[in-house]
C-alpha cells in the first residue's frame, strides 16, 4: 500500500485562509438584502445569536488549554468588539448606503492595513513579496472604481441614499477596514494560546452581550410577520457563516501562516463580494473589473508561491 497523499501544512493553511474570506465576502455581499428588512442592529444581534446556538460546546475550556491571563481577556474583548461588533455594524450599514461591488473596492485595503498592523503590533518582518502582493491587491480591486457602472446599485434604500449620504457608507465601510485588520493582527496572538474554536465561541459570546441590549429594543419595534422563509433561510446562513464558519476557518489558517502574508487572503472577500453581487443581486461587471480579478489573484500568488533559494557554496 502507498503512502497517502498529504497537501504540505502551509497549502492547507492557505486554503483555510482564502475560504474564510471568501465566505466574508460572499455574506457581506449578501447582507445588503437583509439590511433593507431588518433594523441595523436587530440583524447584527441575530447573526451573534445564531453563532452562539451553534458553538456551545465550543465554550468549556479543554484541560489541555492554561488559564487566562488577565492579558488575554483583554485581546478577546478587542477582537469582539472592533473585529465582530464594530465591523458588523459598519460593514452592514455601509453597504446598504452604497453596494456590494462598492464594498469591495474599499474593503481592497484591508491586506494592505494588516500588513502595516503586523509591522507595528506584531514586530513581523513584511517581506518585499508580499508588498508587492498588497499593491496588487490594492491596485487591481481599486480599478472597480473605474469602471463605467460606478458601481452605484439599484433599490429603495440607495434611491434615497444619494449625496452625500453615499459618503457616509464609504467612510463606514473604511472604518470597517482597519477593525477587520485589527481582527488579524489580535487572532494571530490569540491563536498561541487558544484553540480556532474556543476562540470562535468566546468572541462570538463577547459581541452578543454587546448587542442585546439594542438588538432587544430593535426586536420589540420590529413586526416579524413580513419576513418570509427564504429571508430566515438567508439570516441563518449569515449567522454561520460570519460567526461560525469563517472566524473557525481563519484562526486555523493563522495558526500557520504570519498575520502580514495572511492578510493577502482578504483580498478574496472584496473579490467575492463583487462577484455575489454581480451574479446574485445584479450589480454590473465589465473589463475593467475583470482585469482587477486578474491583479488580486496575480498578488496571492506572489505572495504564497515558494521561493526558490540558491543553495549554500
Amino acid at each position: 500500500m502507498g503512502k497517502a497523499f498529504r497537501l504540505p501544512p502551509l497549502l492547507v493553511s492557505y486554503g483555510y485562509l482564502a475560504l474564510s474570506m471568501s465566505l466574508v465576502g460572499t455574506y457581506i455581499a449578501l447582507t445588503k438584502p437583509l439590511a433593507v428588512i431588518f433594523p441595523l442592529f436587530l440583524l447584527a444581534w441575530m447573526r451573534f445569536g445564531v453563532g452562539g446556538i451553534a458553538m456551545l460546546r465550543w465554550l468549556r475550556r479543554p484541560s489541555s488549554e492554561p488559564l487566562l491571563s488577565r492579558t488575554t481577556h483583554g485581546l478577546i474583548f478587542l477582537e469582539s468588539f472592533l473585529g465582530n461588533f464594530l465591523f458588523t455594524v459598519c460593514m452592514i450599514a455601509g453597504v446598504r448606503l452604497t453596494s456590494a461591488v462598492t464594498a469591495g473596492v474599499i474593503l481592497s485595503f484591508i491586506p494592505a492595513a494588516v500588513a502595516i498592523m503586523s509591522r507595528l503590533f506584531l514586530k513581523e518582518e513584511v517581506s518585499a513579496r508580499v508588498w508587492g502582493a498588497v499593491a496588487c491587491g490594492v491596485i487591481g480591486i481599486g480599478l472597480l472604481s473605474v469602471g463605467p457602472s460606478e458601481h452605484v446599485g439599484t433599490g429603495p434604500v440607495l434611491a434615497e441614499s444619494a449625496g452625500s449620504q453615499v459618503w457616509v457608507g464609504y467612510l463606514l465601510l473604511l472604518v470597517a477596514v482597519f477593525c477587520e485588520a485589527s481582527y488579524a493582527v489580535i487572532g494571530k496572538k490569540l491563536t498561541a494560546v487558544m484553540s480556532p474554536r474556543r476562540i470562535s465561541a468566546v468572541v462570538n459570546l463577547w459581541s452578543l452581550v454587546l448587542t442585546t441590549p439594542v438588538g432587544l429594543y430593535a426586536a420589540l419595534h420590529f413586526d416579524f410577520s413580513v419576513v418570509t422563509s427564504g429571508t430566515w433561510v438567508l439570516v441563518v446562513f449569515y449567522g454561520l457563516a460570519a460567526s461560525v464558519w469563517t472566524v473557525w476557518l481563519w484562526m486555523t489558517g493563522l495558526q500557520g501562516v504570519p498575520a502580514s502574508r495572511a492578510g493577502v487572503f482578504m483580498v478574496m472577500m472584496p473579490l467575492s463580494a463583487a462577484l455575489v453581487g454581480v451574479v446574485v443581486l445584479g450589480e454590473t461587471l465589465g473589463k475593467t473589473e475583470f482585469m482587477a480579478f486578474g491583479l488580486a489573484l496575480a498578488g496571492l500568488l506572489l505572495a504564497t508561491l515558494p521561493m526558490h533559494r540558491k543553495p549554500a557554496a
